[in-house]
């Protein structure tokens, strides 16, 4: 892409993604944030806390059927914090439907029908890259802000390896 500004002529690189977010996306997202913030061993402390919970309470003698099952639901709601945050952020971006990305030297615009974007590669920390995505996170100290770039949104394979390298060119690998 060419783009012209007056005296300034630069072939910028710029990969482009479409894709409709999915809870897969956003799951990726919240899970490699969890574990940069290292809440994993949060999440898991208490799950198993809770279950060892359960299980003092069936060998127990007298015990009642509504603590058992009250700390097995705390259990299993511990554990799928992840897929709840995940689903109810889903709730709030699918109605905009497709994402039209575009990386570049100057940041990361999304548009939408209903909106556009411009974040600016300051407002990240790094990245990390899962099997099917490159999640950015942002700079603030509990990383409120995450981009999720699903690379299945590419047009080619190819594109991958460009959008690894501009990525790469801009912020740190974490």
């Amino acid at each position: 892409m060419v783009m012209s500004g007056g005296t300034q002529d630069a072939t910028q690189d710029m990969v482009e993604l479409a894709y409709r977010p999915t809870r897969a996306d956003i799951l990726a997202g919240v899970l490699v944030r969890e574990r940069v913030r290292r809440l994993h061993l949060v999440r898991w402390g208490l799950t198993a806390l809770f279950g060892a919970g359960a299980l003092l309470t069936l060998t127990r003698g007298r015990t009642s059927a509504v603590s058992f099952v009250l700390i097995v639901f705390c259990a299993v709601v511990v554990w799928a914090m992840p897929r709840l945050q995940a689903h109810h952020a889903l709730r709030t971006v699918e109605w905009q439907g497709e994402y039209r990305t575009s990386v570049g030297e100057p940041g990361i615009t999304a548009e939408t029908a209903h909106v556009t974007l411009l974040q600016r590669w300051s407002v990240f920390r790094g990245y990390r890259e899962t099997r099917d995505h490159l999640v950015l996170l942002s700079r603030d100290p509990n990383i409120l802000l995450v981009e999720v770039l699903p690379l299945r949104g590419l047009r080619s394979p190819e594109e991958a390896e460009r959008l690894r390298a501009l990525v790469g060119r801009q912020l740190p690998r974490l």
